[in-house]
């Protein structure tokens, strides 16, 4: 068994952050005067190097980076001798998967609360900055987000019903007669009908997945992975009450409005299932903006070919600047795939109530996976394994919107002269509910515990085949934090193939043991 506590090193992590900062500076600066050596660089001391005292470039930070030694190396003697930083949480490896998997999938006291275990993540997959956060917080903090993330879903609806609003040519030469001659203009009018409100829209959610990236973060998750089905879960909720729910209902009731409000309970179905067909091409325009322009920049990829040019422009100062900038980073799951799946929501709805939006569903399909499939290939770096930790999720969003469509269907199905078939319908969103159920009970085990039927013919079958492998020197150092990786192993970049330096870290802390798993998630060995 090797052990490797958890340390607070938030803010030692920062002091090598710095140190890595100056030293790129200092770079720079020297490269500069090599090529000039008759005029020394210069610098300013203050905010951003555009105010304060100039003084000589390289002996600035050359102090600079003598005094931040300094303070690394006092932190970190802090750290490692100060009991208050070390957190009550641990990384556990063992020699065997069975040990490991026996260890993560059992209760190890009598007191619940105590000695709790649970899988690690992979060794690139830790979010190194939450480890410092307190168990008890975790709970806090998230009844916080979840409140913030229901207003922010909710009150998102102001902008959606002014989007929605501009399809309506009619509302607008109410709301500004006097454009009204500009309005009846046949390439402004065709504009506001059809593009406009799928661009708007898309404009709005174009900082979506980062907000939700950090209201992750401000829970304490403990992996990049968790992180992300996270924000994909809830980017996904947030897709289907706005774009979806909201274009269907408040953009109908909109156009509705006083027959909406004066009308019984008994009809508002029936109005909903009206609204249904009425905002199909809306949605036709939305999958040709957002699903298809999508991925057109997908493989374009125009976004990050500008953002390169305006680092290189006036960010970049030596050749490591230049390779950070030009990392194509990962594909984002968590906002990839809560995409893909509202495109697959439309399709199970409209497939009955208006088939004409199917073909562009299936093109979108099409061409997302050839490219797609490209792009996972040749462009972007595998930043973690998971285990296939996703499917769960997707599964129960598939599930959902199936469940969705027959509602809708039902709905739908009340307003036409076959409304006495409603009834017979409900029985649809009953058996899917009865499968999901079924697969959840039958197959999710499969994707959070290891069978230690499994695990004990792995250890036997390595054994016979690599009677010799030792793993230790590995496990070593494997859930070392980065920061004193890169204390130790300045100016060495042997070590980066093994762990990651780029994107580290999540993890929460209490009286957690963790038993780990490694880069390979079949190797539970870590």
């Amino acid at each position: 068994i090797i052990l490797q506590v958890v340390y607070n090193a938030n803010k030692f992590s920062s002091l090598v952050a710095e140190k890595r900062k100056c030293q790129n500076w200092l770079d720079y600066y020297q490269i500069k005067y090599s090529r000039n050596p008759s005029t020394k660089p210069t610098t300013k001391t203050g905010f951003l190097g555009i105010c304060g005292e100039r003084v000589d470039a390289i002996d600035h930070y050359t102090s600079e980076i003598a005094r931040i030694s300094g303070e690394i190396s006092t932190e970190r003697e802090k750290v490692v001798s100060n009991r208050d930083a070390i957190m009550p949480a641990a990384f556990v490896s063992f020699k065997t998967r069975w040990a490991a998997a026996t260890c993560a999938q059992t209760q190890q006291s009598r007191n619940p609360t105590q000695w709790l275990t649970e899988w690690a993540p992979e060794p690139r997959d830790v979010y190194w900055d939450n480890l410092a956060i307190p168990y008890v917080s975790l709970a806090i903090r998230r009844l916080v987000i979840g409140v913030a993330f229901f207003f922010l879903t909710f009150f998102f609806m102001i902008p959606i019903l002014f989007v929605q609003s501009l399809a309506n040519i009619e509302g607008i030469e109410k709301a500004v007669p006097f454009l009204k001659p500009i309005i009846e203009m046949k390439v402004i009018k065709s504009v506001i009908q059809g593009f406009l409100p799928g661009l708007a829209l898309k404009l709005f959610l174009i900082f979506l997945p980062s907000i939700l990236m950090i209201m992750s973060k401000f829970e304490g998750f403990i992996s990049l992975s968790t992180l992300e089905r996270r924000s994909a879960t809830r980017y996904y909720i947030f897709q289907f009450i706005n774009v979806f729910l909201g274009s269907i209902i408040t953009g109908t009731a909109f156009q509705q409005l006083d027959n909406f409000i004066h009308q019984s309970a008994t009809e508002i179905p029936k109005t909903v299932g009206v609204s249904i067909p009425m905002k199909a091409t809306f949605f036709i325009t939305y999958i040709m903006v957002d699903g298809w322009a999508g991925v057109a920049g997908e493989i374009l990829r125009l976004k990050p070919l500008v953002i390169y040019h305006l680092k290189n422009w006036f960010l970049v100062k030596t050749e490591k600047d230049r390779e950070e900038a030009m990392d194509p980073g990962t594909i984002g799951f968590n906002t990839g795939e809560p995409q893909i799946q509202l495109y697959f929501l439309l399709g199970l709805v409209y497939a009955v109530v208006s088939p004409i939006l199917l073909p562009f569903i299936i093109l979108f399909f099409a061409l997302a996976f050839v490219v797609y499939r490209h792009q996972i290939i040749n462009v972007y770096n595998q930043e973690y394994e998971s285990g296939a930790a996703f499917w769960p999720d997707v599964h129960g969003r598939i599930v959902g919107a199936l469940v969705v469509s027959q509602l809708l269907l039902m709905g739908l199905m009340s307003t036409k002269e076959a409304a006495q078939s409603t009834p017979l319908l409900i029985t649809l969103p009953v058996l899917t509910l009865w499968f999901h159920r079924f697969c959840k009970g039958r197959y999710e085990p499969a994707f959070v515990k290891y069978p230690l039927q499994e695990a004990m013919r792995k250890d036997t079958l390595e054994r016979a085949k690599e009677p010799n492998l030792n793993l230790k020197s590995f496990l070593h150092s494997a859930y070392v934090h980065p920061a004193f990786k890169e204390a130790d192993n300045e100016g060495d970049d042997s070590d980066e193939d093994l762990v990651s330096t780029k994107r580290h870290q999540s993890k929460h802390s209490s009286k957690h043991s963790f038993s780990s798993l490694p880069e390979d998630p079949e190797r539970s060995l870590l």
